[in-house]
């Protein structure tokens, strides 16, 4: 059984051998029930990001590959490296390759000696989906920069303030629920 749904958390107790007890309000029916041990996990609900920053920031890249004449994908991923959130990890050698599958962009920085073992260190990028308003707004803040840079007429500036706004609102009111 695999159910994906969206609830709160309602009551929490401790039955008396000692393990926790929890009960949820859930939005939809779950398919079955089941005594069967499972893998439960729970996260704060998030909604998508308002396609108007999102459509707003593809329109920009999209603007700047035609002037350099490449592929917008490959404008976005240059400017996820300038202008994005990213973490370092490291890698046994034998597995950078499928690791480097799992993320959005990443760079081999070096050779690491862990414990006696060889290990590689990657620079790895986030996709923008999983940024929050105000890395996203860094991010966006960075595009427009680099098209002016370009000689490119960035949207109006009402135009993303609004884009910006609307997508913040929807993330702080997400935010807000879940607190």
């Amino acid at each position: 059984m695999k159910t994906r749904t969206t609830g709160k958390i309602v009551d929490i107790s401790r039955s008396l051998n000692g393990k926790f007890r929890i009960t949820l309000e859930i939005d939809d029916q779950p398919s079955e029930v089941t005594d069967d041990l499972m893998d439960i996990t729970m996260q704060r609900h998030r909604e998508s990001r308002s396609l108007d920053a999102n459509g707003l920031m593809w329109s920009c890249l999209q603007q700047m590959a035609e002037k350099l004449n490449t592929t917008k994908w490959e404008v976005y991923l240059r400017e996820l490296k300038r202008y994005g959130q990213f973490t370092y990890i490291l890698v046994k050698e034998k597995a950078v390759e499928d690791f480097k599958k799992m993320w959005r962009e990443t760079e081999q920085v070096g050779e690491v000696n862990v414990n006696g073992q060889k290990s590689i260190q990657l620079l790895c990028y986030y996709g923008s989906h999983l940024y929050n308003s105000k890395e996203f707004s860094v991010l966006l803040d960075g595009i427009i920069s680099d098209m002016k840079e370009l000689g490119l007429q960035p949207p109006p500036s009402v135009e993303m303030q609004q884009a910006l706004m609307k997508w913040a609102k929807d993330h702080d009111e997400v935010s807000q629920q879940a607190e």
